[in-house]
């Protein structure tokens, strides 16, 4: 049963993340997109701001596996 639970913490550690930065980039890529359109300079400023979500589920991936070999 504690193999259990330690791999069900894992699961949520990553897939919780990684739900939250899918929600998170839609919105920024909406509004994005809608930049670009106005202000073309803009391009690179939208593509890091679409990055830095991007690092939630790479956290959410060290931590489970943290949870899981340790």
């Amino acid at each position: 049963m504690e193999k259990v639970l330690i791999s069900f913490a894992a699961a949520l550690a990553i897939g919780l993340t990684a739900i939250a930065t899918a929600w998170a980039q839609s919105r920024i890529g909406a509004a994005g997109a809608g930049t670009i359109a106005e202000r073309p300079e803009m391009t690179g400023t939208v593509i890091i701001l679409l990055a830095i979500p991007e690092t939630m589920v790479i956290l959410g991936f060290v931590v489970a596996t943290m949870i899981l070999y340790m």
